[in-house]
């Protein structure tokens, strides 16, 4: 059996997503998430000019072969769009995988280590009081665990909060929108937000809050510590992890649990965190991660060092890396929890998939494969849209991480 074509698809049901459909001569198909937020089209011509050529006529059972060949092959590795043109390659031949042996593919994996995959939501408004009845919502949905991300006064935009009760969408401009930030407002406010939490949900809900890069290891030791009262599940984010040994100083003040991970592309990126045990949660994606196959090595070795899973898996990932991730999460034997936000009904309808929500978890469908499928008929009705990340300044107009 040989690949005989590879389609790239581009759809905006809400927001843009990029997928990889791979067909064998047999007919059997495969999808992959090729997604990148803000740079889409960087994977487009990635997949359609370098990779998509070299697929045809490769078998498809031969995924760690292809999986190196589009690695070492290109000579210049990793980065964001090369590791997620190998993600959709790698997920789909997973997919594909699963069809042929009749099995979903967390059973290809190793079966299931646990019956459901724990997943948190989010609760964001722009003000602690109107935050209460979001985190309730939750509550009385099943979650588990919440993230919690509110305003902060003096501020007229935060991440993670939204807009008049909309649903939190950053990329929502053709060219990027700017917001202002001030780092004492917001290491003022959060602990007194977190307080107000515990207090009105007492001390089983397990809470999260992402800090989304924006602070100094100093900075973010001092929200570590000022949050352990609250016994956070995990602290997300709190530096840029270029520099890691920032997260060795954030460590020598604070047991709060740290969580880093969206951005990174290989395990290179995490092993000096993972092996030194300077975080607790790795959050890498399938999509930007070089797929299912080397995620797996990610956690591997995070197994080795205490360190758990709990991807990223926000609206940004089509339902076609969702569904791939939850395949993930229930076989690996270090899961912690995942991120799931759902997507809205017109990207359901364009990815009609198997798995659901039930009372705090996320189940994969036991159809053979991912099951998850694209509807490129559907998909045509949603043309892309440019849509860019916001950036950031502080008060005094220095550009900040956003």
């Amino acid at each position: 059996m040989r690949i005989v074509e590879a389609r790239v698809i581009v759809t905006c049901p809400g927001r843009n997503f990029v997928t990889l459909k791979i067909v064998t001569e047999d007919g059997v198909s495969g999808v992959g998430d090729a997604t990148l937020n803000g740079r889409e089209l960087a994977v487009v011509a990635y997949l359609e000019e370098h990779v998509v050529p070299l697929l045809i006529g490769r078998d498809p059972a031969r995924i760690e072969d292809t999986w190196q060949y589009l690695y070492k092959g290109s000579y210049w590795r990793r980065g964001p769009v090369t590791m997620t043109a190998i993600a959709a390659v790698d997920t789909a031949l997973w997919d594909i995988k699963g069809k042929v042996a009749g099995l979903p593919v967390y059973q290809l994996l190793g079966g299931r280590s646990r019956e459901g995959v724990t997943v948190y939501g989010h609760a964001n408004a722009a003000t602690a009081e109107e935050l209460m009845p979001e985190i309730a919502r939750f509550v009385a949905r099943g979650y588990r665990a919440v993230r919690v991300q509110t305003g902060i006064p003096g501020l007229s935009s935060v991440y993670g909060v939204g807009h008049k009760g909309d649903s939190y969408e950053p990329a929502n401009a053709a060219l990027p929108e700017e917001a202002v930030w001030d780092t004492a407002l917001y290491l003022d406010q959060v602990p007194r937000v977190f307080a107000d939490v515990r207090a009105e949900f007492g001390p089983h809900l397990r809470l999260l809050h992402d800090v989304h890069h924006r602070l100094t290891p100093i900075e973010a030791a001092r929200l570590g510590r000022s949050l352990e009262p609250f016994a956070l599940t995990w602290l997300e984010d709190p530096v840029p992890a270029e520099l890691q040994d920032g997260f060795r100083l954030i460590r020598q003040h604070t047991t709060t649990p740290l969580a880093v991970g969206e951005v990174f592309n290989t395990v290179w990126d995490c092993h000096e965190l993972i092996t030194s045990q300077l975080i607790d949660y790795v959050r890498a994606t399938v999509v930007h991660a070089g797929g299912i196959t080397h995620l797996r090595r990610i956690f591997d070795l995070a197994a080795l060092h205490h360190v758990r899973s709990g991807s990223h898996g926000a609206t940004d990932l089509s339902p076609v890396c969702m569904a791939a991730a939850l395949h993930l999460d229930l076989a690996i034997p270090n899961f912690g929890l995942q991120e799931y936000m759902p997507h809205p009904p017109e990207a359901d309808e364009v990815f009609p998939h198997g798995y659901h929500f039930e009372d705090g978890y996320l189940h994969p469908s036991e159809t053979p494969g991912l099951g998850v499928d694209i509807d490129e008929e559907l998909a045509a009705r949603y043309p892309y849209r440019p849509a860019s990340l916001p950036v950031n300044r502080l008060t005094d107009g220095t550009l900040h991480s956003w």
